[in-house]
């Protein structure tokens, strides 16, 4: 058994465990209710951890995890008639109005 994900938002650790689950890697959650501890114990101490069950399932967890968690999706593009840098967000430049060309 070994960590594969901690955070002290549980909906991240949540997500990242359905993401595993969907990918058929048996997972399971540590430190559930150790909130109730926090005061006594060091907050990091509180936080959910995501372990996976089997050990050889630990790298193909954390390189999925790591590809869900990246920030890909939000790469720049740049404008093909102006030149100007554009947030993925935009569908058209903000500098001269020409339309996103994937």
């Amino acid at each position: 058994m070994k960590m594969v994900y901690t955070n002290e938002n549980r909906f991240l650790v949540a997500n990242a465990k359905n993401i595993l689950e969907a990918e058929e890697i048996p997972v399971f959650l540590k430190n559930q209710y150790a909130s109730g501890g926090l005061g006594e114990l060091s907050a990091f101490a509180t936080w959910v951890e995501l372990w996976v069950s089997n050990d050889a399932d630990y790298q193909r967890a954390c390189t999925i995890i790591a590809s869900a968690l990246s920030d890909d999706d939000t790469q720049e593009w740049h404008c093909p008639n102006c030149g100007e840098s554009n947030d993925a967000a935009f569908e058209f430049c903000w500098q001269c109005q020409t339309e996103y060309q994937p």
